[in-house]
């Protein structure tokens, strides 16, 4: 492909009106690939994103869709279709928490996660998956989280949703590697976004991490760009953890934040 050549075909970012989200999907059109930019009500945040990507030489679109409802899923598809082809990158980042102890966490709240963390990437990845192994290429990264193997105390529905989602990631990279496909997780621990709890910025959390800061959102999107690209085709089926060695077993692990419900719009 040669320098400013577009992609044949798109990607698909969700949750992509802020946060890690919006970042991958401006790295993701800096790699020359027409982007999708999902998002369930910020509608303003996406339209900021796609503007910044046009003004910078790529192309993007915002699609509006509700991942948890597989119909939307369907006319967002339907939609990024139209417009650039086939979506053959699909990054899985929408995500919600409903931080509470177990025993106060309603049925509702427990669902809602559930619905979106980890049925919003099934009904994703369905849909791409049979497009994807046609053109014998595809690849799928799902934004996890390091709560999926160490869980801090509130975080039952997110935790259950990102390790249900680790392991979708992993049979899904059986059924359909041998297409060209490839299924990555990356899973990042504290991230300078407003979607981790005011107590999470603190100088105590960032003690807790050997890094002794937060991560970037461009550097889990740096790692994105490179799963995603053809150099990585061997890559599948695996997680990868980006938190400064926290999980490593080098930080004090205790307990640095209390449990607060918070939501990522996707």
């Amino acid at each position: 492909m040669s320098a400013g050549e577009q992609r044949d075909g798109c990607a698909l970012v969700t949750g992509g009106s802020r946060g890690i989200g919006a970042e991958i999907a401006r790295t993701l059109a800096a790699d020359h690939w027409s982007v999708g930019v999902n998002y369930r009500v910020d509608a303003g945040g996406a339209r900021s994103v796609v503007e910044e990507i046009a003004a910078g030489g790529g192309q993007a679109l915002e699609v509006q869709a509700d991942v948890a409802d597989e119909s939307s899923v369907e006319r967002m598809f339907e939609t990024l279709e139209e417009h650039f082809g086939p979506v053959l990158v699909l990054v899985n980042n929408a995500g919600i928490r409903h931080d509470r102890l177990a025993q106060g966490l309603s049925r509702e709240d427990w669902g809602r996660v559930i619905d979106v963390n980890l049925h919003g990437a099934f009904h994703t990845i369905h849909r791409a998956v049979g497009p994807m192994s046609r053109r014998r290429f595809g690849r799928i990264v799902n934004v996890s989280s390091i709560s999926a193997n160490r869980p801090q105390p509130g975080q039952a529905a997110y935790a259950a949703s990102k390790a249900g989602l680790e392991g979708l990631t992993r049979t899904v990279a059986q059924e359909v590697s041998r297409r060209g496909v490839t299924v990555n997780a990356v899973a990042p621990g504290l991230v300078e976004t407003d979607f981790i709890p005011e107590q999470m910025e603190s100088d105590a959390a960032k003690t807790a991490v050997p890094a002794r800061r937060l991560g970037e959102p461009s550097e889990v999107a740096a790692l994105v760009s490179y799963l995603v690209s053809e150099e990585a085709g061997y890559i599948s089926g695996t997680v990868i953890t980006m938190d400064g060695g926290f999980t490593a077993g080098l930080g004090t692990g205790g307990r640095y934040w209390q449990p607060k419900s918070q939501s990522e719009d996707e």
